[in-house]
């Protein structure tokens, strides 16, 4: 399985952390190592989440309301 970050996706994750950051000091590291970790688990679990759109694999964030494909 081959992980690629698009620069649209890395925009999420800035703006998510910036987001998450002003509500509490460190919740937007915390989000952002939550997102890293998420993806990472992609490749241990490579092929058992659902497709979409023809050939992504989806996994939604345990910890916060984003999707990752």
């Amino acid at each position: 399985m081959r992980i690629l970050i698009l620069d649209e996706a890395e925009r999420d994750l800035d703006e998510g952390q910036q987001f998450y950051e002003k509500h509490r000091d460190g919740l937007g590291a915390y989000f952002r190592d939550s997102l890293f970790s998420d993806i990472d688990s992609l490749l241990f679990y490579a092929g058992m989440h659902r497709v979409f759109f023809g050939q992504y694999h989806r996994l939604l964030s345990k910890r916060f309301p984003f999707a990752i494909y």
